[in-house]
């Protein structure tokens, strides 16, 4: 096979996989990043705690991460055909690789929440800030650097699994890799598509590196971020003040 005809081929394949890995990372992001907060807050001595609720959504997200991602897609055939009206295709595979990201998620989303200083939660706690200014202003903000690396942690493992979805009629590049590179022994054809891979994870890593770096460095480990210090400010002053009364 001919660059000529390899490049048409390597061009529809590539948008395929950007379209079912963005669509899918914007649900997991929205379901997940919601969930792995909800564990942290009903946790033991979590803000909103319920160990009963804690429980229950910890299990579900266990159980939605313990499934290998090629039988959640067999099991999620009917509701994606619901869904989509059909079972193949990138649009398809969407569904099955959002659900399968919600959960994975929302595990690094508890982890990046939970490293958080809890002293600057009872800080806003002391001026009287509600669970979701804490939320709003403390846990997510300061999290921010790890929620970015679990992000991208993320997006490269939606990639390992829509090439997975490619093996069952899911599109983007393990599609063409599987039905051009192995069925029909375009050994060539499938050395590229790994490389494309090998690339576009490449610069999804970097690029989520120098943010979680970047964002680290104005204030997220580093130190607490300009209206954390505020705050931090505020409560020796507001007792100066008491002392004063």
């Amino acid at each position: 096979m001919t660059w000529s005809e390899m490049q048409p081929l390597l061009e529809q394949a590539c948008t395929e996989t950007l379209i079912m890995v963005g669509w899918s990372t914007l649900i997991a992001v929205g379901g997940g990043l919601p969930l792995g907060i909800l564990l942290v807050l009903t946790d033991k001595g979590g803000l909103l705690q319920n160990i009963l609720v804690n429980k229950v959504i910890g299990q579900i997200v266990n159980i939605g991460r313990s499934l290998p991602f090629i039988i959640l897609m067999v099991a999620l055939m009917d509701f994606t055909r619901w869904i989509t009206g059909t079972t193949i295709g990138s649009e398809a595979a969407i569904v099955p690789l959002a659900i399968g990201g919600i959960p994975f998620f929302a595990r690094l989303v508890e982890t990046a929440v939970r490293e958080v200083d809890h002293g600057l939660v009872e800080a806003v706690q002391a001026m009287g800030g509600n669970t979701w200014t804490i939320v709003r202003k403390v846990l997510v903000p300061e999290a921010l650097p790890s929620l970015i690396a679990s992000t991208t942690t993320t997006v490269i493992a939606l990639i390992g699994y829509s090439a997975m979805a490619g093996t069952v009629g899911g599109g983007g590049l393990g599609d063409l890799a599987v039905r051009y590179g192995y069925q029909r022994f375009e050994t060539g054809l499938m050395w590229i598509t790994v490389a494309i891979l090998a690339v576009v994870i490449s610069l999804i890593q970097f690029a989520g590196d120098y943010a979680a770096r970047a964002l680290h460095r104005r204030g997220g480990r580093s130190g607490p971020s300009p209206r954390l210090r505020l705050l931090k400010a505020e409560e020796p002053a507001a007792a100066d003040i008491g002392k004063v009364a």
